[in-house]
């Protein structure tokens, strides 16, 4: 298992930019997909983003809806990081973001396929 930790959340108005990112431990970080999650106040954690290894298509994405289009998922594997570029926030977009890995080749959008988890960083979309 790897080990999340999150970084680069804050308050930022509407229309603007944040960059996540993630750092992860361990030796493997190339062989894992990767996710981000987000939950918000009296929601379910809901999908994200998710990026495969980079031996899975190349490391393909996929987003869902809501932020495809606004937000870019990628990663960087020579220094284990995961990143989440967030444009043009939203409030709707407030929430706890969450990075995940799960230990194999191909992306996932399922919470349960992920077995390793950050303690997440707060994003606050002020309108």
């Amino acid at each position: 298992q790897v080990q999340l930790v999150e970084s680069g959340g804050g308050l930022v108005q509407a229309g603007g930019s944040l960059r996540l990112s993630c750092a992860a431990s361990g030796r493997t970080f190339s062989n894992y997909a990767l996710g981000w999650f987000r939950q918000a106040p009296g929601k379910e954690r809901e999908f994200i983003a998710a990026v495969a290894s980079i031996g899975w298509t190349g490391g393909s994405t996929y987003y869902t809806a809501s932020v495809k289009g606004r937000f870019t998922i990628s990663r960087d594997n020579a220094n284990n990081m995961l990143y989440l570029q967030m444009n043009s926030l939203k409030p709707e977009d407030t929430a706890v973001y969450y990075c995940a890995a799960r230990f194999a080749n191909s992306w996932s959008n399922k919470e349960s396929d992920f077995g390793s988890w950050g303690q997440g960083t707060q994003v606050t979309v002020s309108s």
